[in-house]
């Protein structure tokens, strides 16, 4: 199964656009790690056309909070429509059994022990002064983070965050991650 795990980070903010719709931002990078090849790679906005192919191909994009921002943002770029391809949205996952939603950060570093390496708000000043490689790692050290929170959910069927200070468990059902769904995207793909 090939799964696309990405990340986005934009040009401006909600309140640089007066809108609350992710539609309304503007992606400076996607980053992407490719199962198929284990592989991290960075798209700049005049890239995306090399990233259309690999997402057609893929079983599965896994995200955080994708289904709510990532993929509909991206799909303002994209020729098709990115919500026929299946979808694992681990923010929503948590938040299904939660009840709320959980910052990247809190579940990385109680899952994982790791802490994201900055934040969007910085990504997008950096866009501003032009540091352009500092959003691109950035993006892909959330990337990685979400990569191997998805890996210690399938491992284990839970992740961790903490709640007043104690370290609690979320049981997730992760017995249909790994099915197939069929998908037809050839909209950039040769015939």
């Amino acid at each position: 199964m090939r799964i696309i795990t990405f990340d986005i980070e934009t040009k401006n903010l909600f309140q640089d656009v007066g809108s609350n719709d992710p539609v309304d931002l503007d992606i400076s990078v996607v980053c992407t790690h490719d199962s198929l090849d284990d592989s991290y790679k960075s798209y700049l906005e005049g890239d995306l056309s090399k990233l259309w192919p690999i997402i057609e191909q893929a079983d599965a994009l896994v995200t955080w909070n994708g289904d709510h921002f990532d993929i509909p943002l991206l799909n303002k770029y994209y020729p098709g429509d990115l919500t026929k391809i299946k979808s694992l949205d681990l923010m929503r996952e948590v938040q299904l059994k939660l009840g709320r939603r959980l910052k990247l950060d809190t579940v990385a570093e109680a899952t994982l022990g790791v802490k994201k390496s900055g934040h969007g708000l910085e990504a997008v000043e950096w866009w501003k002064t032009g540091e352009i490689e500092k959003i691109i790692k950035y993006c892909i050290d959330d990337v990685k983070i979400t990569r191997q929170i998805y890996d210690y959910a399938i491992r284990h069927k839970l992740l961790k965050y903490r709640d007043a200070g104690a370290l609690k468990e979320i049981k997730l059902d992760t017995s249909k991650w790994g099915e197939l769904e069929p998908v037809s995207m050839t909209y950039t793909l040769p015939f």
